[in-house]
């Protein structure tokens, strides 16, 4: 009769050596596949840096170039270099400084101001795009924010002689201007409303002296001719005028007098 017995497990015949030199070559491709790992990363970063440092250099370079371009009034030239810089380096304060300033050149204030604004936007601490803000503002007649971003830059700068003596000055000169053409305007309107609520009637003048006579004189007939209506007993009807010099009537008691 056969007999059965518990079957042995597979592992139980791998040596205890054989065991431990398996999980050694096991950790040697674990510490093999991290370095793989770390090096993968090192190199990705590494591509990205040199990547970045490519843009920045050529983005100084379009920089320069409108600079360039700028300086002998090139200006829409340097517009494009500039914009192409920003697409490298959209973060680049400077860039957008510049093109601020080109675009006053132009005549083009609202274009200048959302320049300006974007510098500053990206680097508060620049007192140059505060005080570009501050000229953009000032073409677009902003008077009150002008004279705010100059005050911004001179804070940031207060050793600056250019913003102090001529932009902020300038621009409380015009303000003061304005206030002064507004009381003008004020004043001015102010007295014509007055002259135009009181007119200045002659009520003494010759055409209203003879047109009070005439009425006058018109009144005095009408009450000095009166009339009255005579029904005769017999039906007849007669209009007889009385003046005052002839106050003769017909005989009453041949007519009955009806008004």
């Amino acid at each position: 009769m056969a007999s059965f017995g518990w079957k042995r497990k597979i592992g139980e015949k791998v040596s205890k050596a054989t065991s431990q030199q398996f999980e050694a070559e096991a950790a040697d491709d674990k510490d093999l596949g991290d370095d793989d790992d770390a090096t993968w990363v090192l190199a990705a970063k590494r591509r990205k840096e040199v990547l970045l440092e490519d843009c920045v250099r050529k983005s100084k370079e379009l920089k320069d170039e409108g600079a360039n371009l700028a300086e002998n009034r090139r200006y829409r030239e340097a517009l494009v270099k500039w914009d192409e810089a920003l697409q490298l380096t959209p973060e680049d304060a400077t860039l957008y400084e510049m093109k601020s300033q080109v675009l006053m050149s132009l005549h083009e204030m609202f274009p200048a101001v959302h320049a300006a604004e974007m510098a500053v936007q990206r680097n508060p601490r620049s007192w140059d795009a505060w005080q570009t803000l501050g000229r953009a503002q000032l073409g677009l007649g902003e008077i009150a924010l002008a004279i705010r971003s100059f005050q911004v830059s001179l804070h940031i700068f207060p050793m600056n002689p250019e913003v102090w003596k001529e932009d902020l000055s300038w621009a409380r000169k015009l303000q003061e201007q304005q206030k002064a053409t507004k009381t003008e305007s004020v004043q001015a309107l102010a007295k014509e409303l007055v002259q135009e609520s009181i007119p200045d009637y002659d009520f003494e003048s010759d055409e209203i002296v003879a047109v009070c006579a005439a009425i006058a004189e018109k009144e005095k007939a009408l009450s000095a001719a009166k009339t009255m209506v005579i029904v005769s007993a017999s039906g007849t009807v007669e209009t007889v005028t009385e003046q005052d010099n002839c106050p003769a009537t017909p005989d009453e008691t041949l007519f009955i007098r009806a008004r």
